[in-house]
């Protein structure tokens, strides 16, 4: 099969001919259809987070599955599937507990090893050597993916854009989970409106929460988003962001934050603008061991809070975020704005670390593919 091989940090990105993978017990080998083109993948390719090399990356697919490891229940060859980046084992505490994006063996094995659950990659190159495995490594024709991490696909949703239910829409959803109250009716600032945060803006609009205001410094992400329901739009590199916050929120700041880049001064920006009380969900992920500076006086006297969230709880949000598409609270056409070929894949990154795709982009594994459809 085809592969998008990285080498390391400042090494081109190749594609490869390499064997193809089957699955062990309790996995799913899936044809990709397409692979979502995701900032966490460019953290990795550029060193700015720790993973072995060489490897193969992508971490949001859908596809069909081709076959089934021993013991999996409730998918058959031929299923429509995506799959989230987030591949719980369900056997740890954490997944026992239902806390599936923390689970123990998927950062041990899967996040710092590059493996699958037992310990080994599924992937070699042609010499034999091994490959590591970001998730499924689904920048590939075939991906082997653990069962708990699959969710069927409805006929009606459109096989490749939905590859970005897997990350962008599921990572939403969990964002939005992470909020201490109920969203209806509460202000909403969204910073830095790319494939994740867009996905936060559909979302949260379906939520009913109100204004929702979009902070970025790209005034076409901007515009884009104002299309899939941002009320108030908002360049924080022309614009003092604090001002045009408290304006649209009639002095009072933001009820509920979601901060999407992972930078410090995304960051720092995105506490700045909440009200007395609010709360900070802070998703992006961050080069090394960047740090923000949080003013600690008024987060203690005004009561305001601030969350980490990785992800969703797979066996349980996948399906819903798949069900809330079919409903139409999260449209994957209109969040797939480009479409790339799997020999297209480097330039996409390229694309990607220039802050020149709007909302998200996907590879399609099809060689046929271009970005016209």
């Amino acid at each position: 099969m085809r592969a998008v091989v990285w080498d390391g940090p400042g090494q081109p990105l190749s594609v490869e001919e390499i064997p193809a993978p089957q699955p062990l017990a309790g996995e799913v080998l899936v044809r990709v259809a397409a692979t979502g083109v995701c900032h966490t993948d460019l953290h990795v390719f550029k060193g700015e987070v720790a993973f072995p090399a060489p490897g193969v990356l992508g971490h949001e697919i859908s596809g069909h599955v081709q076959a089934l490891g021993e013991g999996v229940e409730g998918f058959a060859v031929g299923d429509r599937v995506v799959g989230a980046f987030i591949m719980p084992c369900g056997r740890c505490d954490q997944c026992r507990a239902g806390r599936d994006d923390m689970c123990a063996n998927f950062f041990a094995e899967n996040r710092l090893k590059g493996n699958l659950f037992d310990g080994t990659s599924r992937l070699t190159r042609q010499d034999g050597s091994r490959l590591s495995m970001y998730s499924m490594a689904g920048l590939a024709d075939l991906a082997v993916v653990p069962a708990t991490a699959l969710a069927h696909l409805p006929e009606e949703l459109p096989l490749e854009e939905s590859a970005v239910l897997g990350c962008a829409a599921f990572t939403a959803y969990g964002a939005l989970a992470r909020a201490h109250e109920e969203v209806r009716g509460r202000s909403v600032a969204v910073v830095a409106v790319g494939g994740v945060g867009s996905a936060i803006v559909q979302l949260a609009r379906h939520s009913g929460a109100g204004p929702i205001i979009a902070v970025d410094v790209d005034d076409d992400k901007l515009a884009a988003v104002q299309a899939l329901g941002a009320d108030v739009l908002v360049n924080s590199r022309t614009t003092d962001a604090r001002e045009a916050v408290l304006t649209a929120t009639g002095g009072m700041g933001v009820d509920l934050v979601l901060e999407v880049l992972g930078r410090p001064e995304t960051v720092e920006l995105g506490f700045s603008l909440l009200r007395e009380g609010g709360q900070l969900v802070v998703v992006g992920i961050a080069a090394g061991a960047a740090t923000a500076a949080i003013p600690i006086t008024p987060m203690v006297r005004r009561g305001m809070s601030i969350t980490g969230s990785f992800g969703a709880r797979t066996r349980r949000d996948l399906p819903e975020v798949v069900r809330l598409a079919a409903e139409g609270a999260f449209d994957v056409q209109r969040a797939v704005t480009r479409r790339f070929s799997l020999e297209e894949a480097p330039q996409a990154y390229d694309l990607l670390d220039a802050g020149q795709i709007q909302g998200r982009a996907i590879v399609v594994m099809d060689p046929a593919a271009d970005d016209s459809r």
